[in-house]
């Protein structure tokens, strides 16, 4: 049985020079932006307006 993986690209936009895309650990829930340009890129935790991270539930995967 392979074994599902961890991250899920739940939103993604590119363009020939940079890529954006929001990450879902399948585990904790917790969403990540990536964020690609040229040649760097970088990951941060997705927050909210009150700076708590960005939760989703198999309700808001939907």
């Amino acid at each position: 049985m392979a074994k599902e993986k961890r991250f899920k690209v739940v939103h993604e936009e590119k363009s020939l020079t940079e890529m954006t895309r929001i990450l879902c650990d399948q585990e904790t829930g917790v969403c990540y932006l990536y964020q690609w340009a040229g040649t760097g890129g970088g990951l941060t935790v997705l927050v909210d307006k009150d700076g708590k991270p960005v939760v989703m539930t198999e309700q808001t995967q939907a």
